[in-house]
């Protein structure tokens, strides 16, 4: 199943797993972190951008196949979720 997004198209029926995240600024050190700690550390943090990652690294393969979406909102990473939610879904 295609999955076509701002960057391209995207094979979903070889998806392994997909997450949100945020990319946030700590004391000079980038990261990415899961909302669920950015909520919990907001006060702590520069929140540089939310990403959405597609992984299709096979199991057990260490080199690591991803492609990642950049959002600078949460609305608009919670908005592309729900597109990929539909398509997966039906």
């Amino acid at each position: 199943m295609i999955y076509n997004t701002k960057d391209g198209e995207l094979d979903l029926s070889k998806l392994t797993r997909l997450y949100p995240a945020s990319v946030v600024e700590l004391n000079g050190d980038v990261a990415e972190m899961s909302l669920e700690w950015t909520e919990l550390n907001e006060d702590k943090v520069k929140v540089l951008n939310y990403v959405l990652v597609f992984d299709f690294t096979p199991q057990g393969q260490e080199e690591k196949i991803k492609t990642t979406l950049v959002f600078n909102t949460k609305d608009e990473l919670i908005e592309e979720m729900q597109k990929v939610s539909e398509a997966i879904n039906g």
